[in-house]
């Protein structure tokens, strides 16, 4: 499965920043009269400045899609992947401008994407992070190379005093008036790609966690309806028309305060949760960003993190609530675009995000690991695509198998490329932990190798016995090549019990199975197909693949000598290989059987790297 990396971000606040001291006069005054609840909310919350797209005259300056649009552009203004490649547009929001169709749609409508899949997530502030973990689990599992994600909001509209007096209202409840004053309009974006960021530091998404609690709680903050404690009670499309909803504030946001202290007590739950889970490790965060509305609620949060051992000192907490606003489904990826490029964030850093919804409670978290590299990066070349020379007798049929066998070749170093541990081995952006992993699940696979030999070599008949004897020395030149890796891992420090208990990937499992399976047969010649794959790593790939780790990781010969190695001593097991195909049995059938037979290993083999670490 693919690492997945978010390697650039955007953001899109509208207008001017908006103070505490102008609120009213961008969303007016209802009745003429300034607000008596304003002040206290405001001294709570924390919050000194926000946006709106909205003017002085309460007139819409942006629409939500607009925003959102905004945001997407300024995130690939950043990255090096075109408008024009992207295969997946996810998008959350609390409202779109119009009910019908997908807030998707009308993003899209307004980028210069070509055609792409979409996704559409409607909650509060959560629907961000379900669109990123659409994104995520598609880019994870391989249908898709890279996708954009967006949240966006714009609550403005829905606050101004001309709405409110249409109701004929003089003032409003608490639970009306208290949203007035904490959300605000803006949107963020993310560009998510299957490799890392050349130019810069990306952040590798571990895991995301959400968690839904609307079975055990009422509706918190809502609109469409005029209360929470009726569950059958109409809503704004079940009147008899929309004025008569309106007036009777059905169609208003509303919050029931009295609930957020339970939001609060069930986020933190969720959070411990994911302690006990061993998913966050306290001493290992490096930085929190926790969305909440109100400086108030994070001294609650804090304060419940103490209490169960699981507190985070403040200087690692992150939150840009005071100048930017409480931006709803936005707020998250707005707050970690201004983490990314505020200098901060050095490689190997590890980022908590926390994402509590109080729509009808939804707690979400996410896992984020700063890699990549400086703009200074060392990023090696890529040599040109070639397959393993093959020397043998020239005829018909030798001439078929060559060329068979190249392009079964080019394909399969064609796509290796395009697997993460590869990938990474090339960029430069190898880690010694990847190094390491490699290492254990290599051997797993190298242990079984000169097994599956010795059983094919069993079953070989004795008037092929040129055929046996190839098989033979390929036995005898793998059977401690294990040995090597180990040496390896232990030079690095590790305990050899640690690579000597390692298990199969599940990749790993495919390749030996196979291999084995076709072992078992009787004259299984094919199996030339998969010593020339297998070989051809050696010969051709192994040795630099050596070189490069070598150099990014400062590794000395000790603890990579088994890329290295191989990169000369499969030479003269090419030789070995090249004797066998020049069998004076060898005829047309049996070579499309090798072809096939190498084609299927060239799969599976790219599958053992693509599923490092995946048991």
């Amino acid at each position: 499965m693919n690492e997945v990396y978010i390697t650039a971000m955007g953001a899109y606040l509208p207008n001017q920043p908006v103070s505490n001291d102008e609120i009213e006069d961008f969303l007016g005054r209802i009745d003429g009269k300034e607000s008596r609840v304003k002040p206290r909310i405001l001294k709570q919350n924390g919050i000194k400045t926000r946006y709106y797209a909205l003017n002085k005259a309460q007139e819409t300056t942006h629409s939500n899609a607009e925003l959102a649009v905004n945001a997407v552009n300024n995130a690939l203004k950043k990255s090096n992947l075109k408008a024009s490649d992207v295969e997946l547009l996810c998008t959350g929001t609390s409202q779109g401008d119009l009910p019908i169709p997908g807030f998707a749609s009308m993003v899209h409508a307004g980028l210069d994407f070509k055609r792409c899949e979409l996704a559409s997530f409607q909650s509060v502030c959560a629907s961000g992070v379900m669109a990123l973990k659409n994104a995520f689990a598609q880019i994870k599992s391989e249908q898709k190379q890279n996708a954009v994600c967006v949240g966006s909001e714009l609550p403005s509209r829905m606050f101004k005093a001309s709405r409110f007096e249409a109701q004929e209202v003089k003032s409003l409840p608490f639970d009306a008036e208290f949203l007035r004053w904490m959300l605000s309009d803006g949107a963020g974006a993310f560009v998510l790609q299957n490799k890392i960021n050349l130019k810069g530091l990306s952040l590798r998404i571990d895991w995301i966690d959400i968690k839904s609690f609307a079975n055990e709680f009422p509706v918190c903050m809502y609109t469409g309806k005029i209360d929470n404690e009726d569950e059958a009670e109409k809503t704004w499309l079940d009147y008899p028309s929309y004025e008569e909803a309106s007036k009777a504030g059905a169609i208003n946001l509303h919050q029931d305060t009295r609930l957020l202290d339970k939001l609060i007590k069930t986020g933190v739950a969720h959070y411990f949760e994911l302690i006990d889970q061993g998913k966050v490790k306290v001493s290992k965060v490096d930085w929190l960003c926790c969305h909440y509305s109100s400086e108030v609620f994070k001294d609650s949060i804090k304060e419940l993190m103490q209490k169960g051992g699981g507190a985070i000192p403040d200087e690692k907490w992150f939150s840009n609530l005071s100048a930017k606003g409480n931006t709803g489904s936005a707020s998250i990826f707005i707050m970690v675009e201004e983490l990314m490029y505020s200098g901060k964030l050095k490689k190997g850093d590890s980022i908590l995000c926390m994402v509590p919804e109080s729509g009808r409670f939804i707690t979400s978290f996410m896992h984020f690991t700063v890699v990549g590299k400086s703009e200074e990066s060392k990023i090696y070349p890529q040599r040109e695509i070639a397959p393993p020379e093959l020397i043998i007798d020239t005829n018909e049929t030798s001439e078929w198998l060559i060329r068979n066998l190249a392009r079964v070749w080019i394909d399969f170093e064609t796509a290796l490329l395009k697997v993460p541990i590869v990938a990474k081995i090339h960029d430069g952006s190898l880690s010694m932990a990847d190094y390491k992993l490699l290492l254990t699940d290599l051997r797993q696979q190298v242990i079984d190798g000169s097994q599956w030999i010795s059983r094919a070599a069993s079953n070989i008949d004795i008037d092929l016995f040129e055929l046996r004897s190839a098989f033979i020395k390929h036995t005898a030149t793998e059977h401690k090549d294990y040995q090597m890796l180990e040496r390896n891992f232990e030079a690095l420090g590790e305990n050899l019990e640690t690579i000597r208990s390692g298990e199969k990937n599940i990749g790993t499992v495919a390749l030996t199975s196979f291999m084995f399976q076709q072992a078992s047969k009787a004259n299984p010649v094919d199996l030339l197909g998969s010593m020339f794959i297998i070989e051809g790593i050696g010969k051709r790939l192994a040795g630099y693949w050596g070189e490069l780790m070598q150099d990014q990781l400062q590794l000395n010969n000790s603890q990579v000598s088994f890329f290295t190695y191989h990169g000369t001593a499969d030479e003269n097991h090419f030789h070995n290989l090249e004797e066998a195909l020049n069998h004076p049995k060898m005829n047309l059938e049996v070579a499309k059987k090798i072809v096939k037979t190498a084609k299927i290993t060239a799969k599976l083999y790219r599958m053992q790297l693509e599923e490092l670490g995946n048991y």
